[in-house]
């Protein structure tokens, strides 16, 4: 073979060995990611919770139900030997420590529970004429997102019940005092219910509501009773509440607190437990209605309803 045809093979096989090196070392063809779903991206953060199937409950916690006892300041319950089991229930969930009520005497802060604002309303006064609360409230809110709710309360003789009927006591069932509930008597009855509807309700995760408000009467919530008949109340009721299907199939909160605390101290008890609390935790963060409010807010993607709310900070350090 001549020199010149030696040369060309060479170079040959050189140009096909650089391209097969050159095939080796190049990038593989990019493959585009999925878009984000637009339902995720709108989706506030939550502490907890995963989305709900398509067309079902909204993402977060799936039932929340806040239990309200009375005038007490947290200094009478938290070691009192007559709450051995509220002091459990602290002792093994999440405590809030720097917990206050907003007010005295107890409608407002029910009211600034539900709505985000006491309305005005300065006393204990019975529904009605300058004693009603025209504002947006939780249920509200709460009906628009496609969730349930209901108020439930000890000793009222009917749903809807506007009228004192010891030892019922109307100061203590806020949804009473707002015209958007009980402006359809219907309405109102399906939704403000005496308590001994819960145990057929607790009875299965769909019938639970999504919301539950519930108020003992004026001897279990410690209002008229010593600290005891309290604590007996709940021994009896909490259990039912943390082993319903709602609570072990499902990602549920129960929060207990005080309406208000006596004279100066206003500083209350609240209780967060269930599969969403936290274990033996204390927060010592400043919190009040307000924040329990706008926890619930938050929780579930919700407008806040007033600045009271929207300005409070969430109780997100309770939760797991």
């Amino acid at each position: 073979m001549s020199q010149k045809s030696r040369f060309a093979v060479a170079f040959a096989i050189g140009i096909t060995a650089l391209g097969l090196s050159m095939a080796g070392c190049a990038a593989p063809t990019p493959v585009a990611s999925p878009a984000p779903s637009p339902q995720k991206a709108a989706a506030p953060t939550l502490p907890v919770g995963s989305p709900a199937p398509v067309g079902g409950t909204p993402p977060g916690i799936d039932h929340i139900v806040i239990i309200v006892e009375e005038n007490k300041p947290a200094a009478s319950i938290l070691g009192n030997a007559a709450a051995p089991y509220i002091n459990k229930l602290a002792a093994e969930n999440a405590l809030a420590t720097n917990y206050q009520a907003v007010s005295h005497p107890s409608l407002p802060n029910y009211l600034a529970l539900t709505s985000g604002t006491t309305a005005g309303i300065t006393d204990d006064c019975s529904p009605g004429g300058r004693c009603t609360a025209r504002v947006p409230t939780i249920a509200d809110v709460i009906g628009q997102s496609g969730r349930t709710w209901k108020m439930y309360a000890e000793s009222m003789p009917a749903p809807c019940a506007a009228e004192n009927s010891y030892p019922y006591a109307v100061k203590h069932n806020p949804f009473m005092y707002y015209p958007s509930v009980t402006d359809s008597h219907d309405s109102c009855a399906a939704h403000v219910v005496p308590l001994t509807q819960l145990s057929q309700d607790l009875k299965a995760a769909s019938s639970l509501p999504n919301y539950v408000f519930i108020s003992p009467n004026l001897c279990n919530d410690m209002h008229d009773c010593p600290v005891l008949a309290g604590d007996t109340w709940l021994a009896h009721q909490v259990p039912d509440i943390l082993t319903s299907p709602a609570f072990t199939t499902q990602k549920s909160l129960l929060v207990i607190t005080w309406d208000e605390g006596e004279g100066k101290d206003n500083t209350v008890s609240t209780i967060f437990a269930g599969p969403t609390a936290r274990h033996s935790y204390k927060s010592p963060l400043p919190y009040n209605h307000y924040s329990l409010l706008h926890t619930v807010e938050s929780l579930w993607g919700l407008a806040s309803l007033t600045d009271n709310d929207k300005n409070a900070p969430v109780m997100r350090d309770l939760l797991k």
